[in-house]
């Protein structure tokens, strides 16, 4: 329950900002004309940056797409299809990509894409400090790109890598202006001064309240997929950032938005009866949401102490009192949208409160507070989790409470709780200050994230756990373009890093939420992430 004051602050925070002017859009309730019309997006989530190289919000994807291109895309099977890049092969041996790239396209600010843009792009990813993640996992088999002629990259791996053509499809692959890398004040944050080729131009960005984008006139190289041609249907678009849930259903029932992302579960039954109103569900590629434990240190060093926090989570019971019946439960750090879900791992653990007690009685957790938390030579058995604010999304705050509840109830075990911002979390990883670490990825390829998150030098390897088991199967699979034997080398993976061993303790798969006024047509999910796709295609109709 929320305290009092505490309510009546997000009350009156729905009502200021339910009456800020509507920025110029149109009401909900209007049609304009489709190709002068303006649209109002409230999102959950305020961007870290908008620079596409350095992406890492999922919820921030559909931004990112509205601003930039990727070389290729993927299709609504799954296929990777045409963008940037009009084709491409593939030698024998899988180190040699040589892509023929559209003669058409130019830069927001005016300078012409071709082959050299390409390489400028790969060269900054490769700046030492710039994105250390992507430099280590994404291109770690990247050797050169090389200009064999203005429409022509010849790129380079040292070793195969079933991975590449997915990373060429993602954000990360989004083409800067080279001009703009040199010259934009603020590479790492991006902003109107970094540039790219999409659909739309970024024309505004006020910190805290919102970000505007304008039509690019000069669009005409959409993805494949895309359901038209030319110049976006819309003129403008803003996005205001509404983090509170309340606030971005109240700004889309009285007409002040006409589209929101994240809709709470709380709200989802007064919007499916509100007849001027639609509502859109995708779950997202990618790994499920999960809490890693710390394994570097106690309690965590200690597989019972592991297993025994899982098993005092009734995670059934938890998603239900928090999403009311429409979170998706998870059974391993593979996302069930995936092709790589193992799906044997389904009901194989979890919810047994009698284990969770005994395990902790065999591993020396016998005595109890005055709280009632276990103790053992005087220490209390206490795990931490610092969550970074800007990463916080879907009620996992609640979540973490309802968890936190259910530890203690039934286990005797004390989870703090803190919800920091970005550089005190990070802080907190780099002095390995904490013992949970909760986290989900929205690669498109789960390959992508298991390598990050589970390899001994994953950057994102928050379990701090090493197995060269998992190594060595990791490395095969990423070397391999047979989705056959990627998928049982991943299910070795997932076997492993959660029954076996107990480092993840999955708990559901994100989803994304679109609703909207029935005015807004062209709506829909990125076919490779689940996220909502960008604006192209949106239009306004009678």
């Amino acid at each position: 329950m929320e305290p009092p004051v505490k309510h009546l602050t997000r009350v009156l925070l729905a009502f200021s900002l339910l009456a800020l002017p509507a920025c110029g859009a149109q009401s909900a309730q209007s049609a304009p004309n489709a190709e002068s019309a303006t649209l109002i997006w409230a999102i959950e989530t305020q961007p870290v940056t908008f620079n596409p190289h350095l992406w890492a919000q999922n919820k921030a994807r559909l931004l990112v797409f509205n601003q930039f291109d990727a070389l290729i895309s993927r299709g609504r099977d799954g296929s990777f299809q045409p963008w940037l890049a009009r084709s491409w092969e593939v030698s024998d041996d899988g180190l040699t990509y040589t892509l023929h790239l559209r003669d058409d396209v130019t830069f927001h600010d005016g300078t012409r894409f071709d082959a050299a843009a390409v390489k400028a792009n790969f060269d900054q990813l490769l700046v030492p400090g710039y994105n250390p993640t992507v430099a280590s996992i994404q291109l770690k088999a990247f050797k050169k790109a090389e200009v064999v002629s203005p429409t022509t990259v010849k790129i380079t791996l040292k070793e195969p890598d079933a991975l590449f053509l997915d990373f060429l499809a993602s954000p990360y692959a989004g083409q800067v202006s080279p001009k703009s890398l040199r010259t934009a004040k603020d590479l790492k944050f991006g902003g109107p001064d970094l540039v790219g080729t999409g659909p739309f131009i970024l024309d505004r960005y006020i910190q805290g309240q919102e970000v505007r984008y304008r039509r690019n006139p000069d669009y005409d190289w959409p993805p494949a997929s895309a359901e038209h041609r030319g110049p976006a249907h819309l003129e403008e678009i803003t996005y205001r950032f509404l983090p509170e849930a309340a606030v971005r259903v109240g700004a889309l029932t009285s007409g002040q938005v006409q589209v929101i992302e994240g809709v709470p579960a709380t709200e989802t039954n007064l919007i499916e009866k509100d007849p001027d109103l639609t509502l859109m569900t995708s779950l997202n590629s990618g790994t499920s949401y999960s809490y890693y434990f710390n394994t570097s240190h106690p309690p965590f060093d200690d597989q019972r102490v592991r297993e025994a926090f899982r098993e005092a989570v009734d995670v059934d019971a938890v998603l239900r009192s928090v999403y009311q019946g429409t979170a998706t439960r998870a059974w391993s750090i593979v996302g069930k949208k995936s092709p790589f879900y193992d799906a044997t791992l389904e009901r194989t653990y979890g919810g047994d409160v009698a284990k969770a007690n005994a395990l902790l009685d065999a591993a020396g957790w016998t005595e109890r507070d005055a709280q009632g938390f276990r103790v053992k030579d005087g220490k209390r058995l206490t795990v931490r989790e610092v969550a970074s604010a800007p990463f916080v999304r879907d009620r996992r705050d609640v979540l973490a409470q309802a968890i936190q509840a259910q530890v203690k109830q039934n286990a005797g075990i004390d989870f703090q709780v803190k919800i920091v911002d970005q550089g005190t979390a990070q802080r907190t990883i780099d002095d390995n200050q904490y013992e949970i670490f909760g986290n989900s990825r929205g690669d498109s390829d789960a390959g992508a994230a298991l390598n990050l998150i589970l390899t001994s030098e994953g950057a994102i390897n928050r379990a701090r756990y090493s197995d060269p088991r998992l190594d060595k199967w990791l490395a095969t699979a990423s070397a391999t373009s047979d989705q056959a034997e990627r998928a049982d080398l991943y299910a070795k993976v997932q076997r492993t890093a959660v029954l076996e061993k107990a480092i993840v303790f999955p708990l559901y798969v994100p989803a994304d939420q679109i609703a909207a006024h029935k005015s807004v047509q062209g709506l829909g999910f990125d076919p490779a992430s689940g996220t909502p796709a960008s604006a192209y295609d949106v239009r306004i109709g009678t």
